[in-house]
């Protein structure tokens, strides 16, 4: 969709460069607090981590916004940095124009530096990003720069930012310099749905739009909180897809796209708590059922075999007249979902195409007349068909074709079927 259709001047939702606006959320307070204490202190350092996505390049952005104008930061992308590219990286943040020099020289000038803003009490501030894949020698020549000291305080303040915990690097005895000055270990968790809700309004409104519940209306808010898992990173993307894919608003709910999600960077028990309030990691597949771009239902498929259909005794019981007694059959085996349609009046479609049967994978869309159901499972990645060989000698076979006899006799011509210039239909 056009931004102009959505009543957006601008792209509420960049993936690259600085965000139209920085919406606050409370583990966003929550870590600028962190950092604002980390360079306060005399030997302040900090371990900033989250999965990638999770928010902490703009978070470390709009801190270094806060500090005064007269303050030295260097912020430095530590991936596959050796010893001499650190060092020169960090020289170049602080204002060197430096030519290429033996390690004990750009030391030498770093330490020069440091030391001259740390006596005038605008101590420099190094911000390392990507640092668990730093090389051996960089995280050498790291130690170093951590030993700096004036007085009794540290002549660097540092913070290391990472995409996966950094536990396992400060337990190494040669990091003794660094894992000492740790002021904070600080994990970035996700926002909750309500914070994640403000957020995509927020940012719609900074980017023109005088009716943002018009284009996410709370259901598809919701939706994509869910989906991202509260990583606003990821919600960032997922917004924009829906955004590109929509042709009407408000966006429909079923364009929300599951990604694979990613583990928080905290502790195991920690985790598990955390993910209970804020993650939808898929471990059974999950129906989300849909009508006219609202979501009516969400379940998740635990049993072996669903029923689909308009009679009350299905498992998945949809009041629609265009929705035959036993429409479909879900069957659940392995890792694997099979769908069938049981002679249905209307037939029963898998991304707009009609099938009598179809192995489900992660993001397709199930319709059954004017009703949706989205199939969930980032684990099921992989198209095959039902009759292939490793499916055909299977049980499976015999489940799928005994259900279809017992009960496509019961969806006789009762129904109506969908006219093809029909556009709107009535539950």
């Amino acid at each position: 969709m056009d931004l102009g259709a959505a009543g957006l001047s601008q792209q509420p939702f960049p993936t690259h460069g600085k965000p139209l606006s920085v919406v606050s959320y409370q583990a966003e307070r929550a870590a600028l607090e962190v950092l604002q204490d980390t360079y306060e202190n005399p030997v302040g350092l900090c371990l900033l981590q989250g999965p990638k996505l999770s928010g902490k390049s703009t978070l470390v952005r709009s801190f270094i916004d806060t500090l005064h104008e007269d303050c030295a930061v260097a912020l430095v992308d530590g991936k596959g940095l050796n010893t001499t590219n650190l060092l020169i990286g960090v020289l170049r943040q602080f204002g060197y124009d430096v030519e290429l020099s033996s390690a004990s020289e750009l030391l030498g000038l770093i330490r020069v530096f440091a030391l001259q803003q740390a006596a005038s009490h605008e101590p420099a501030l190094l911000i390392i990003e990507n640092t668990h894949e730093m090389k051996p020698s960089a995280l050498r020549s790291l130690c170093e720069l951590a030993d700096l000291r004036i007085g009794g305080a540290s002549a660097l303040k540092i913070v290391l930012v990472s995409d996966r915990s950094l536990a396992s690097i400060m337990q190494v005895p040669a990091m003794a310099s660094v894992a000492g000055r740790v002021l904070h270990d600080f994990h970035l968790h996700p926002m909750t749905e309500a914070e994640a809700r403000l957020y995509i309004l927020n940012k719609l409104w900074a980017a023109g739009s005088n009716y943002p519940e018009s284009v996410f209306p709370d259901s598809v808010c919701a939706e994509l909180w869910r989906a991202s898992g509260g990583w606003p990173g990821i919600l960032d993307r997922l917004a924009l897809l829906c955004l590109s894919r929509a042709e009407t608003l408000p966006v429909p709910v079923d364009l929300v796209e599951h990604p694979v999600l990613p583990d928080g960077t905290w502790d195991e028990g920690k985790r598990t708590m955390a993910a209970k309030a804020a993650a939808v990691r898929v471990d059974v597949p999950q129906l989300i059922v849909s009508h006219n771009g609202k979501v009516i239902s969400d379940l998740k498929l635990h049993r072996t075999r669903l029923l689909v259909g308009r009679s009350h005794l299905n498992d998945l019981a949809i009041d629609s007249r265009f929705i035959s007694r036993h429409h479909a059959l879900l069957v659940r085996r392995d890792s694997s979902t099979f769908l069938m349609d049981l002679n249905s009046s209307n037939g029963t479609f898998v991304n707009a195409k009609r099938v009598s049967n179809h192995v489900l994978v992660h993001n397709d869309v199930i319709a059954f007349g004017h009703h949706k159901v989205k199939f969930v499972d980032p684990h099921a990645q992989t198209h095959t068909t039902l009759d292939s060989a490793d499916l055909a000698d299977t049980a499976i076979m015999k489940t799928l074709d005994d259900m279809r006899s017992l009960l496509a006799q019961e969806n006789t011509a009762q129904l109506p079927t969908i006219p093809e210039d029909l556009s709107t239909i009535q539950n």
